[in-house]
């Protein structure tokens, strides 16, 4: 209800815990350190093979450098809008105004690792009224198939969600002005972190008030409905900006497919190895059921809430929403870190303190292995990748094609799917996959090239497919399709080892690396010297 007055009951009911056995100053220390090794991959990776990280990057790269980049400045321009998908746009650039793009970008991926697991262990202080160390397994997650795919705002909005959340039950037994106030102004940043980011605040604080309302159930029911329902009026924010959001008029694209929801539940744990994935849940499962069991780990009763209402609309949400792809996918891991945020975890007694410790090294190490011989092998590709791209003229015009259009589903392949956008950054070139689709990015081609990009974010065209654009266009061909041949170069990805050359009277290969060829595109006057 609205009343100032104090509450019978000030929060949802609390189990009866013991002290923790580790000081707040202990539990700093291990955020710290742990931040720091989990970091390790990040920083020895300069460009971590992420799918759509490096498309990012590019965006962030063209926003810092526009006004001073003649040839940059001739092919995109920033349209800046109210589009729930800003938050690296925010960040990033004004890391590079002090630093090189590649480093900026590590940077606010360490920040977003520091910023979701810190939102864990403050949703958890929040939950419990003091610090425990639970929090701190959840460290491994953020190595998970959603990062992978580079879906960088709303993994960092995953964090500020956490926040906000820890926020919301602080004050929720304060005046009415303050909690409101304070959900709404949370609400606006998720907003432009990403709707998906405002949807994972949106399941807490629904989750909560559920239980909350529950646990209130003798007091008169009028006033607990009430104040029920004030409590989702910060999230009405939302309305106004999307109204004047041209994400708006992206809503007609939405998708519902039932199947991958179990797909999308492993993605919470699943990177590179199902192997690993297996054996760290293992881990995980058999130290909770040996914690419950010798009652030295407990839980909030919202762990019980937040499994049902986080179930009930993955279940209910499609799979592209807004033009978003993964929409429903996304969930899990966010509602996973508040799942994490809900344990107590008592370490009075020094077995259980090493117990603890050694189960924590052992999934870190075993996620830390896991990435780093990976992004080891990977890296050679990535190598190969910016050396050829070190042989694209600047300011060139770049086209990027698979070999096969069913490939780049592989995690493996994940890292090559956007590798193209390094020459916007390094040779400040035009390339057809930059994320340039109204109401999705701020990023834009001029008018005079609206026809040279994918103003979709579909599936590049196979090399069959540019033959026939080229040569017999069907109706309905993409018109960047059509224009390939005008073009500098052409990246096709997904190649096999020595491949030949798909149309060797329009194509000279410039650079055969591994997966991927990049050729130079013979104009009509090249062809007729030839």
């Amino acid at each position: 209800m609205l009343s100032t007055d104090k509450p019978v009951i000030s929060s949802p009911s609390l189990p009866r815990y013991r002290s923790p056995g580790l000081s707040p100053a202990n539990i700093a220390v291990l955020f710290a350190a742990l931040t720091l090794l989990i970091s390790i991959p990040i920083w020895t990776h300069p460009l971590p093979p992420l799918s759509d990280y490096v498309n990012h990057l590019a965006r962030m790269h063209v926003i810092a450098t526009l006004a001073k980049n003649p040839q940059v400045a001739g092919f995109y321009e920033i349209d800046w809008q109210v589009i729930p998908n800003l938050i690296m746009d925010l960040i990033v650039p004004l890391l590079a105004r002090v630093m090189n793009i590649y480093l900026a970008g590590q940077v606010f991926i360490v920040l977003t690792f520091a910023l979701i697991i810190s939102g864990t262990l403050a949703l958890n202080r929040a939950l419990l009224g003091r610090w425990s160390a639970m929090p701190l397994f959840a460290f491994p997650l953020v190595y998970n198939y959603v990062f992978l795919v580079g879906l960088m705002n709303y993994i960092f909005g995953i964090g500020v969600a956490l926040w906000a959340l820890a926020g919301w039950i602080a004050v929720r037994e304060r005046a009415w002005p303050i909690r409101l106030a304070l959900s709404t102004a949370c609400a606006v940043v998720l907003f432009f972190c990403h709707l998906s980011s405002l949807g994972i605040y949106g399941i807490g604080v629904l989750s909560y008030e559920i239980l909350r309302l529950w646990e209130r159930r003798q007091q008169p029911w009028p006033g607990r409905i009430v104040d029920f329902v004030v409590s989702g009026l910060p999230f009405l924010i939302a309305a106004p900006l999307l109204y004047a959001s041209p994400t708006m008029d992206l809503i007609s694209r939405t998708y519902w497919d039932q199947r991958g929801k179990i797909d999308g539940l492993m993605y919470v744990i699943a990177d590179y190895s199902d192997m690993v994935a297996f054996a760290l849940v293992a881990a995980m499962v058999a130290s909770i059921v040996w914690a419950v069991r010798h009652r030295v780990l407990r839980f909030h009763p919202l762990v019980f809430v937040l499994l049902i209402v986080g179930s009930a609309v993955y279940f209910a949400l499609p799979r592209i929403m807004f033009d978003t792809y993964m929409t429903d996918q996304r969930v899990p891991i966010g509602v996973a870190f508040m799942l994490f945020a809900c344990g107590d975890l008592e370490l009075r007694r020094r077995l259980v303190r090493r117990a603890f410790l050694v189960v924590l090294i052992v999934l870190m190490a075993g996620r830390l292995i896991e990435i780093d011989l990976n992004w080891s092998q990977l890296s050679d590709s990535t190598g190969q990748f910016r050396s050829s791209v070190r042989r694209i003229a600047p300011g060139s015009k770049v086209f990027v094609a698979y070999a096969d259009r069913a490939s780049g589903e592989d995690v493996r392949d994940l890292g090559l799917v956007h590798a193209a956008c390094i020459a916007m950054i390094e040779r400040a070139a035009l390339v057809t996959t930059a994320f340039t689709v109204a109401g999705k990015h701020v990023l834009h081609v001029r008018p005079e090239y609206r026809d040279f990009v994918d103003l979709q974010d579909g599936t590049p065209p196979s090399t069959a497919q540019l033959i026939v654009a080229a040569e017999h266009p069907q109706p309905g061909t993409p018109a960047f399709w059509k224009n390939w041949t005008q073009f500098d170069y052409l990246y096709v990805l997904f190649t096999e080892d020595e491949a030949a050359n798909p149309d060797p009277a329009r194509l000279r290969l410039v650079a055969d690396g591994d997966r991927f060829q990049l050729y130079r595109i013979l104009k009509p006057k090249t062809v007729a010297t030839q």
